[in-house]
């Protein structure tokens, strides 16, 4: 019982910053940057891994029009962030200045981690996830499956709840997934906007899902 009631109030104490932290970014005045006519924000939930792989390589098609892009990543992956670079400095070369940002927010979900602690542990990346996506507003939430992009997701919602902005959530299920879908992918299968799957088994068990085939 005890063990309870002391889960409970850090729930409570979580929750009472979370909301409070939401209402330090309402009150701030600064001016939101002209974005380009035509032009689209990005944010992009870098995983590690095969994910991000598959991640960099969907964005790697996007036309100038999707910029800038932000890149979100867990603290603890240490590599995807020169992956991004290097793909960024591609970009680059063809445009005259950088279009893009990297942010870091704590892991969500870590391999083999327990679901009572992956609970803790999602609700603290989501004291970071609120703050960073209210703050940069981005148009759209590119995800492929990492624990990561549920708070973050979860955080685009919220924006759109609090009138602010409607960013569409853009789920792309890894190429690995054949029968069933991620964790991540059940959890975000009825909140995205677009949710694509690439083997046609599983658009047949989601008919939400849309099948276009490989797409990386």
């Amino acid at each position: 019982m005890g063990l309870c009631c002391e889960a409970a109030a850090v729930l409570l104490l979580l929750v009472c910053i979370v909301i409070a932290r939401i209402f330090i970014i309402l009150r701030r005045s600064e001016t939101p940057e002209a974005r380009k006519r035509g032009s689209a924000s990005v944010l992009v939930v870098v995983g590690s891994g095969g994910h991000t792989t598959e991640i960099l390589r969907l964005v790697g098609s996007l036309s100038a029009s999707y910029a800038p892009r932000h890149y979100v990543i867990a603290d603890t992956d240490s590599m995807s962030e020169d992956k991004v670079r290097a793909l960024e400095a591609a970009r680059t070369e063809e445009q005259s200045q950088p279009q893009y940002t990297i942010h870091r927010i704590p892991r969500s979900r870590e391999v083999r981690q327990s679901w009572t602690s992956s609970v803790v542990s999602t609700l603290y990346a989501l004291l970071y996830s609120v703050p960073l996506v209210f703050q940069l507003k981005p148009d759209m939430v590119l995800c492929n499956g990492p624990g990561t992009c549920v708070p973050l997701c979860a955080s685009a919602l919220l924006l759109g709840v609090v009138g602010m902005k409607k960013a569409l959530i853009i789920y792309i299920e890894s190429i690995c997934r054949v029968e069933s879908l991620s964790l991540s992918g059940k959890l975000l299968y009825h909140l995205s906007d677009y949710f694509f799957v690439q083997w046609p088994t599983l658009q047949e068990k989601y008919p939400k899902a849309v099948f276009l085939g490989r797409l990386v």
